[in-house]
């Protein structure tokens, strides 16, 4: 009994000095919204003890006026950052405060989202055109924390899309903000004619601009974000940067992230079957539905767990077909498995 424990001591001891190498940025998976949802980390956490987890981007004024608590999650999600809608310095710092309060491990401000209802808002991609606004807003965010404040952003919006566009922006809120972690969606944004999804989609990526980038602001942390889906493309963007940020893949094929803790952040512990994932999942599920939570609403996200697996399509229809039901719990999960065949070891 006391060699395991020396030995468990030992593993933990390794395990933590490994990782403490990498920053937690090193991998992240991206805001989205009515995706990344606490049930939803909770779920990718099981995957990746490394890697950054962002919540949806939550609007200043629903955290102060909203009667719902917006800032709610698990302890087990660390580490997590919390990503803020806004352009009203009093109202974000307000808000970090709060986020810092609640054990948030990072605040980060959302100027990349070009949709119609977040610029009638005055915050997402369209502060890009206001530098020293967001400098302001940084900087009011970070006299009252003392976690990280960081940026996401866009290369560019409408036709201010030049490199010169884009230093200036970083210059700005760097020098005068005080920010120093920015995040990149390699494509501009067009504020009108798209939608979020076309934004998504249209504007050509630009890894090169982003890499450009952080060799002419060496001392920022820079990640790059737009199109990434891959460990192996991530280790490629990490031959320039400090991090990449991966988004609909992570959501979509989950499992991609099943073996980043031992790529990329140096982890000696062994990758997780996807069934292991899953009955992991079952005593959160149970926990979750006893407070009121309904099966679906946690189920959704790992409907994409056993992507171009042999019995996929039979997994995400049983539980879309029955999850919604009165009364489903575990035992929909259960029967959803044995569509998976019993002979892969997955």
């Amino acid at each position: 009994m006391l060699d395991s424990a020396v030995a468990n001591r030992d593993d933990l001891q390794t395990e933590s000095t490994l990782s403490a190498d990498f920053p937690s940025g090193r991998f992240s998976v991206a805001p989205m919204l009515d995706w990344t949802d606490r049930h939803c980390r909770y779920f990718h956490r099981l995957l990746s003890e490394h890697a950054l987890l962002y919540t949806e981007m939550v609007t200043t004024g629903a955290i102060i006026h909203g009667k719902a608590d917006y800032l709610a999650y698990n302890e087990e999600e660390h580490p997590l950052a919390l990503q803020l809608g806004g352009s009203n310095p009093a109202d974000l710092a307000h808000c970090a405060k709060l986020a810092q309060d609640r054990g948030y491990d990072e605040v980060n401000l959302n100027v990349g989202c070009p949709s119609d209802r977040v610029q009638n808002g005055r915050f997402g991609a369209c502060l890009m055109g206001e530098a020293e606004l967001v400098a302001q807003c940084v900087s009011a965010m970070r006299e009252v924390v003392d976690i990280p404040v960081t940026v996401k952003t866009r290369i560019g919006i409408d036709e201010q899309d030049s490199y010169q566009f884009l230093t200036d922006f970083v210059g700005t809120v760097s020098e005068k903000g005080g920010c120093d972690d920015f995040t990149i969606h390699a494509r501009k944004a067009w504020l009108s004619g798209l939608s979020p999804k076309e934004n998504r989609e249209i504007p050509p990526l630009d890894y090169p601009r982003v890499y450009q980038l952080k060799r002419d602001f060496p001392h920022l942390t820079m990640a790059v974000n737009g199109g990434v889906k891959t460990l192996a493309e991530i280790e490629a963007h990490l031959e320039h940067l400090d991090g990449a940020m991966v988004g609909r893949e992570a959501y979509q094929n989950p499992y991609m992230m099943a073996d980043l803790d031992q790529r990329l952040f140096g982890s000696n512990k062994p990758v997780k079957k996807r069934r292991e994932v899953v009955e992991a999942m079952y005593p959160y599920i149970e926990r979750q539905m006893a407070n009121g939570s309904y099966l679906n609403h946690i189920s959704r996200h790992m409907l994409g767990l056993f992507q171009n697996m042999p019995g996929a399509r039979q997994w995400r229809r049983h539980i879309s077909e029955n999850a919604h039901k009165p009364g489903a719990g575990i035992e929909v999960l259960q029967q959803a498995m044995e569509k998976i065949p019993a002979h892969l070891d997955v």
